[in-house]
């Protein structure tokens, strides 16, 4: 496994993070606490140093599982963490972050995030509780996700952003426009989420026959749309010609195209399978060409164009 710097921070992050929304439980389908403990565990040992987690997983319970899982291993390990949109007023981020600290059994966060831009508190005074927490030393880094360039730029004129998390993979490319220039430019980090599309880019739905049920979330997203799914079946077929050329997975593919993007950070997949986390460790060391990585970029884009088109 590989690292790289965070933004102007000294903090090494792997290049790929073990996105832990899942072992929340939730609108996921769920293994057991058991289960994903060891897969965390199994994944430390494989390389991965980094782990994404947040206060809305699970309620909580996606803190917990990582607390307990990296517990005797706190000063190997980067782990980042979010405060709900619910709770960007300046007393609740204190609270919030108190919570988690507890909740992940360590003294301080690496990167505290706010997950989701607020309607109501000004970005300002939730920035201005960041910043004292840093200088307390319960979190090292500030950053923010699903935020547009804009709520980016206002929101670096009241702390020091490191990194920013986007939503970004061969189906979901839309930060290239603006935000990636802008990090790159600024120094930001980007830690990327979705990374194989909430897994259709393992292949699993247009090749594995796998279906999802009703109370899964992902069935009201909009790729998963029975005409976004035949849209974006080009794209899959074009990974699994790949990969079968490599003896890899799709998903490997996918990653490794990701990892490719000489701004990106670090990718976040996630998985309660100690299996596909192995299998997303080995997509590090997956050599594409340029002929294959120029025709992954094409047919993204064009599959891309037709399910935004109107």
């Amino acid at each position: 496994m590989k690292t790289k710097t965070l933004g102007k921070t000294d903090i090494q992050v792997s290049n790929i993070t073990f996105g832990c929304w899942e072992l929340g439980g939730g609108p996921w389908e769920f293994t057991s606490d058991d289960n994903n403990i060891k897969a965390i565990q199994a994944a430390f040992e494989m390389g991965i140093t980094t782990f994404d987690t947040a206060e809305g997983y699970g309620d909580g319970h996606s803190e917990e599982v990582v607390g307990a899982a990296l517990e005797g291993k706190r000063n190997q390990t980067v782990i980042s963490t979010k405060v709900s949109r619910a709770n960007l007023a300046p007393g609740d981020v204190r609270r919030s972050a108190e919570i988690s600290l507890n909740r992940l059994k360590t003294d301080y966060i690496d990167i505290y995030y706010i997950h989701w831009p607020s309607f109501e508190i000004p970005v300002s005074e939730t920035l201005g509780e960041f910043n004292k927490l840093k200088e307390e030393g319960l979190i090292r880094a500030i950053g923010v996700s699903n935020f547009s360039l804009a709520q980016l730029k206002e929101a670096s004129n009241f702390a020091q952003i490191d990194v920013i998390q986007p939503e970004y993979s061969l189906l979901q490319r839309s930060i290239e426009e603006d935000v990636i220039p802008y990090c790159v430019q600024e120094n930001i980090g980007i830690m990327s989420y979705s990374s194989i599309a909430k897994g259709i880019l393992t292949g699993a739905f247009h090749l594995g026959g796998k279906q999802l049920n009703e109370e899964d979330f992902r069935s009201k997203r909009r790729l998963f749309s029975p005409e976004h799914m035949e849209i974006s079946k080009e794209l899959i077929v074009l990974l699994k010609d790949i990969a079968d050329g490599k003896n890899k997975a799709i998903s490997q593919v996918a990653i490794s195209w990701l990892l490719n993007q000489d701004a990106l950070t670090t990718a976040i997949v996630g998985s309660q399978s100690i299996k596909h986390m192995k299998e997303n460790v080995e997509a590090v060391d997956i050599i594409l060409t340029s002929d294959e990585i120029k025709a992954l970029d094409n047919v993204s884009r064009k599959v891309i164009a037709e399910i935004d088109a109107p």
